[in-house]
């Protein structure tokens, strides 16, 4: 009876041990242990345009709008990366009002089904180009 007991406290605390150690590698921390609030660290370009305010401040329902509002960014910098053979980061994440623009006058009246129709054809015309601009990245150190 005592060692049961005993193997299971220990599979206990060994399950413990391993799920404090994951919540460590998740959390950026302190040397004194405490939690620190660090701004987005990126790989490449940390110095990125934030989105426009309305997109961030979309309720759950609407989140589809700022989806779409991403997919035409991220083509239109694509495009421009694969027509200068320049992926610096200002090619590469350019300021968002040019894509805002273009949505709110082509695309900000379509609904939802519409949107979505939208999307896959922007993700199709980026994956056209994907190669090509990945490859221009990687020789320019920015992928």
């Amino acid at each position: 009876m005592m060692k049961g007991s005993f193997m299971r406290i220990l599979c206990f605390a060994l399950a413990m041990v391993g799920f404090g150690s994951t919540l460590t590698a998740q959390t950026a921390v302190n040397d004194d242990l405490t939690p620190t609030i660090q701004p987005q660290q990126y790989r490449i370009c940390n110095d990125r345009p934030e989105r426009p305010a309305w997109a961030e401040a979309l309720p759950i329902r609407e989140a589809w709008k700022g989806l779409t509002l991403r997919g035409l960014y991220e083509l239109r910098a694509w495009e421009s990366i694969a027509a200068t053979e320049d992926c610096s980061c200002a090619v590469r994440f350019p300021d968002w009002a040019a894509a805002e623009d273009e949505y709110q006058k082509s695309y900000a009246g379509l609904t939802q089904g519409e949107q979505t129709a939208l999307r896959r054809q922007l993700r199709a015309s980026q994956n056209a180009i994907a190669e090509r601009v990945e490859a221009i990245c990687k020789a320019q150190g920015n992928w």
